[in-house]
């Protein structure tokens, strides 16, 4: 009994010993994940903002350069569009895609209500900066506005929107005064919602 024992346990436990171990699993990260190394550089957006606004575009480079030196490199952008509207209190209606330096991207929507001194609605083009985004499904979240952080260049503005350490820098072209008098908060969904709260 004794020999058949030790012949059931010390002979499987000497092979898992003496076998040669197993090379470790490579940790891959959730899709949509990314790293702090995962930055873009200022040429790197600045690029890709007059691809999707078109060359040219006077006052970008400034708005882009004024948000780097203040928020540092960003690991993803936005590109979509948006419509409004507004009477004092205004509503915004957008799309577009988020874009990651890993390589992942994903459809979104946004919505939100502005109070200010603005009247009448515009559609526009939208570049947005994304900060310290730890994967995808965290932009999924609202996103208030920064008091006093407004900047309107050349026609081109840009406004910093924070939850937690997450920040979304919109640029948007041409919107002129009623970017410059509104404030409020981008709701950023994953389906679309005419519900702007």
């Amino acid at each position: 009994m004794t020999r058949l024992l030790r012949r059931f346990v010390l002979v499987p436990l000497c092979v898992l010993l003496l076998a040669p171990a197993a090379p470790a699993a490579e940790s891959q990260p959730e899709s949509g994940k990314t790293s702090g190394q995962d930055t873009y550089n200022q040429q790197e957006m600045l690029h890709e903002a007059n691809q999707f606004f078109g060359q040219g575009a006077e006052g970008l480079a400034k708005v882009i350069e004024k948000a780097f030196k203040e928020k540092g490199r960003p690991n993803g952008y936005i590109t979509g569009e948006e419509a409004g509207g507004a009477i004092g209190i205004g509503l915004r209606y957008g799309k577009g895609t988020l874009h990651l330096k890993d390589g992942a991207h994903r459809k979104i929507y946004w919505q939100g209500p502005s109070i200010g001194f603005d009247f009448g609605g515009n559609a526009s083009k939208v570049f947005v900066l994304v900060y310290h985004l730890p994967d995808v499904r965290a932009i999924f979240q609202r996103f208030p506005g920064v008091e006093g952080s407004l900047y309107f260049i050349a026609g081109v503005g840009v406004n910093y929107v924070q939850s937690g350490d997450i920040v979304l820098a919109p640029i948007r072209l041409g919107v002129g005064w009623r970017q410059g008098a509104s404030v409020g908060y981008m709701h950023v969904t994953r389906k679309k919602s005419w519900n702007p709260f």
